[in-house]
C-alpha cells in the first residue's frame, strides 16, 4: 500500500489524522461464549499481537484484564453488566445510540497519558447476520479491529480479511501495516498525517 493508501486507514470522518498502538501487553477476556469459542477468539488475539511483536500478559496491573470482549443477543443486555458502566462511560445512552442504529458491534478504546492505547472494549452483537459468520473469521476480524486506532471508517469498504481457498486471513499488507505501526522506533501515537509515510517506507519491497 502507498502513503495516501495507509493515510486513508487512519484519517477519521472529521479529517483527524489519528493512529494508536497499545502501550502496555494487552490481556484479554471473553464474555458469553463457549470454551470452544472462547479459545478461537484468544487465539486470534494471541495470532495478531504476536504478528505485531507486541506483548500479551496475564494480569493488567490497574485493570485485571484491559481487553474485554463480549457477545450478546441484545443491546440492553450490556446494562446488566456489574460495574461495566464505571468503565465505559456514557453507557446507558451508547446502548441507546446503537440499539437505535441497529449496530452489531462497537468498540471503545481508553487511552493513557501519553495517549496509547490502555484499554478497549468489544462489544458484539450476535445478530442474523454475524451469526452466518464463521467464529474463527469473526475473532480475526476484532482481534484486527482492535490492536491499532484504525480510522472509524477504515474498512467500511474493503474488509482487513481476504479468503485464501478455504481459510479466512488477514490481507498481507494490512498485516505488514500492523507490523510497521508497532516498530519501536515510531511513536505510539501520530497525528500526522507524515507517519504515513514512515509506515509506508517500512513496508515498501525492499531491493
Amino acid at each position: 500500500m502507498n502513503a495516501a493508501e495507509i493515510t486513508d486507514l487512519f484519517t477519521r470522518a472529521d479529517g483527524q489524522y489519528l493512529c494508536a498502538r497499545w502501550g502496555r501487553p494487552i490481556v484479554p477476556v471473553v464474555f458469553g461464549v463457549e470454551d470452544s469459542t472462547l479459545q478461537t477468539v484468544k487465539g486470534a488475539i494471541e495470532a495478531v499481537v504476536a504478528l505485531a511483536n507486541h506483548k500479551m500478559a496475564e494480569t493488567d496491573p490497574e485493570l485485571g484484564a484491559n481487553l474485554m470482549v463480549f457477545f450478546f443477543r441484545d443491546w440492553a443486555e450490556l446494562l446488566d453488566v456489574p460495574n461495566l458502566d464505571r468503565l465505559v462511560e456514557g453507557l446507558e445512552p451508547l446502548v441507546a445510540r446503537l440499539q437505535a442504529a441497529d449496530a452489531n458491534q462497537y468498540r471503545v478504546f481508553r487511552f493513557d497519558t501519553a495517549n496509547a492505547i490502555r484499554a478497549a472494549f468489544v462489544f458484539i452483537r450476535m445478530d442474523a447476520a454475524l451469526s452466518d459468520v464463521p467464529a474463527e473469521t469473526l475473532a480475526l476480524s476484532q482481534a484486527v479491529q482492535v490492536i491499532l486506532l484504525w480510522s472509524d471508517t477504515a474498512f467500511t469498504d474493503r474488509s482487513a480479511l481476504a479468503v485464501a481457498g478455504d481459510h479466512t486471513i488477514l490481507r498481507p499488507e494490512i498485516g505488514a501495516i500492523i507490523r510497521a505501526a508497532y516498530d519501536p522506533v515510531l511513536p505510539a501515537v501520530a497525528t500526522d498525517p507524515a507517519h504515513a509515510l514512515r509506515l509506508a517506507a517500512r513496508i515498501a519491497p525492499q531491493s
